[in-house]
């Protein structure tokens, strides 16, 4: 909103420091400490107003050290987090950018799906919430409505050099604008670490078949990212289990997205890296700046001993965003790195529920692979305190990040 306000006296009168607002890393700086500013300030007052409501946390008896201290701290904390990215995002990011607007969607669907579960468990005293399959669909739905913009929208492109794209041979000669060799196209291509150019185009898992199928391309894409989604936002959900675990690992693998999204949106840094240009994507770094603020911001209530548990409302919101970050900058096969975090709390349950399902058939009693799962309770049972389960995982975390972006120049 300030950014069309600030461009229209830049114009108009050409006010003194309105050209500010043009830059996207100003814009950003602005986003990340008022996201900060915001949910440090009222999140307190939000924390309170749940204490009113009556909006604890009921604790399952599960053995660990320290839960019982944690009953009647207030949930769906996820409420500061949304509102502390949104605001921000609305204040100073392009709000017609596409890009923008999927991640506004994405933010405030998701946000939905929560805080419906989490409303159900507090105020209608229902201990399994949402039931699993209308949380599914709202996943799915989600996944059509990203899957098919990213196919059919006409501003969300990639650009190439006019030799990959035309038969023609085109020299630049010294001195002329490279810019002017490229050409905006639809393109269903992705980045992938180890391959050749770093690159695959979903269209030919269908054009194999026969050149002209390229136009049913979204029928294999749409059903990729309705995964994505659901296994990414899944995995945030598991992780959300001990004091500042979810939010720390999810700024550090935002953190790392807006990089990612940053280089890709703009042209000179893409062509001296030799990366994807996605055009218009650059503004989704408004958006990752406010929701790192706000990830920060609400850590100040949520590391150890936690003031407030994001519950539902947060979780699914987080697993939601960073897929669809993933997706948007095309580093969706970076995941399973980027989110490593994420991939070891789903496979530990994974692993943990059918290996004891596979040995109570084979021999009539159930084994367990880990002490408990997701992962970072069996290190809980393992007598290991919390607080260096999660500041390690944040190690492990980071360590990952850097990982995802090396993999990037690995050809």
């Amino acid at each position: 909103m300030l950014y069309y306000v600030f461009k229209y006296l830049q114009e108009a009168y050409n006010l003194p420091g309105a050209s500010l607002f043009q830059y996207i890393t100003f814009r950003a700086a602005l986003a990340i400490l008022f996201s900060l500013a915001f949910s440090m300030i009222f999140g307190k007052r939000i924390i309170n107003f749940l204490q009113k409501k009556q909006m604890g946390e009921t604790i399952r008896d599960l053995g660990l050290d320290g839960q019982a201290q944690k009953a009647g701290t207030p949930t769906m904390g996820g409420i500061i987090i949304i509102l502390a990215t949104l605001v921000p995002v609305i204040l100073f990011a392009k709000v017609d950018n596409i890009y923008i607007i999927l991640l506004i969607v994405t933010t405030i669907w998701m946000g939905l799906i929560g805080f419906l579960d989490d409303y159900k468990k507090k105020m209608e005293k229902n201990k399994d919430g949402l039931a699993g399959k209308y949380k599914v669909i709202g996943q799915v739905g989600l996944g059509i409505i990203v899957g098919a913009t990213m196919f059919f929208h006409s501003d969300i492109t990639i650009k190439e050099e006019l030799s990959q794209t035309v038969d023609t041979e085109v020299q630049i000669v010294e001195g002329q604008d490279a810019e002017q060799f490229t050409k905006e196209l639809k393109s269903l291509k992705t980045t992938i670490p180890f391959a050749k150019n770093n690159e695959l185009d979903y269209t030919k898992l269908v054009t194999w078949i026969n050149p002209d199928y390229a136009k049913y391309a979204w029928l294999i894409f749409i059903p990729i990212v309705i995964f994505i989604i659901t296994a990414v936002s899944n995995g945030a959900n598991l992780t959300d289990g001990i004091d500042g675990l979810a939010a720390g690992t999810s700024a550090i693998a935002v953190l790392t997205l807006g990089i990612f999204a940053f280089v890709s949106g703009n042209i000179v840094f893409s062509d001296y890296l030799n990366v994807m240009y996605i055009p218009r994507s650059g503004e989704m770094v408004i958006f990752i700046a406010a929701f790192v603020g706000a990830l920060i911001g609400f850590l100040w209530y949520n590391t150890f001993p936690a003031q407030v548990f994001m519950g539902d409302t947060g979780s699914l919101t987080i697993g939601g965003i960073i897929a669809v970050l993933a997706i948007a900058t095309r580093k969706e096969w970076l995941i399973p790195i980027l989110g490593g975090i994420f991939l070891m709390e789903n496979l530990s349950v994974v692993m943990q529920v059918g290996y004891f399902k596979y040995t109570k058939k084979k021999s009539g009693e159930g084994r367990r692979i880990f002490l408990m799962s997701p992962l970072h309770h069996h290190y809980q049972k393992k007598g290991i305190h919390e607080s260096k389960i999660v500041t390690r995982f944040w190690i492990v975390g980071i360590l990952l990040a850097i990982l995802a972006v090396v993999t990037l120049k690995i050809r």
